[in-house]
């Protein structure tokens, strides 16, 4: 069901295309599925370039709130893409591992276990705890917290996507277990 072959898209998908490319590189992983309704594609992938490219997160930051997601709704494309871009921006395997082995926090460091509970209760229990959004609150302003809580609910949408139109990534980042 992705639409992988551009020769196949409509002008008005063809349009989205290649905006999606020129910010990304390419068109893969959800954008491949989400281009059959090209304006919501168009919107998502919008979004998707603030909260990845532009916003206040440091990278790692977003990368272990991005694992945390993909771990959370099992989305193998998600974190095989996101594991080794937050390898890159300095996450620690230890926390990798923690997150992937469902032994978080347990395993992360202070700032670490901050951001995974936080994600993790939203995606979980659909609430923080008045104290988990203080201290986040304290660390990144109200601003840095918004756009932390939009990153959660971006990738989650991103997941459901990923998930629901069965796109598996390519092969080399060990797959998590389910």
């Amino acid at each position: 069901m992705p639409l992988v072959d551009k020769e196949r898209a409509t002008p008005a998908q063809l349009a989205v295309w290649d905006r999606i490319a020129q910010s990304r590189g390419r068109v893969a992983g959800p954008f491949a599925a989400l281009l059959h309704s090209p304006e919501l594609a168009r919107r998502i992938a919008e979004t998707g370039h603030y909260v990845r490219f532009e916003g206040p997160l440091t990278q790692a930051e977003r990368e272990l709130a991005i694992i945390t997601v993909a771990r959370a709704f099992d989305c193998q494309y998600e974190w095989a893409a996101h594991a080794v871009l937050a390898r890159r921006a300095g996450v620690r395997d230890e926390a990798l591992m923690a997150i992937r082995e469902r032994r978080a926090p347990d395993g992360l460091t202070p700032p670490e276990a901050q951001i995974n509970t936080y994600a993790s209760a939203l995606l979980r229990e659909h609430r923080v705890s008045d104290e988990a959004f203080a201290a986040l609150e304290k660390r990144f302003g109200l601003e840095g917290l918004v756009d932390l809580t939009g990153t959660i609910g971006y990738y989650g949408m991103i997941a459901c996507a990923l998930n629901a139109f069965a796109i598996e990534p390519t092969p080399g980042e060990p797959p998590l277990p389910v």
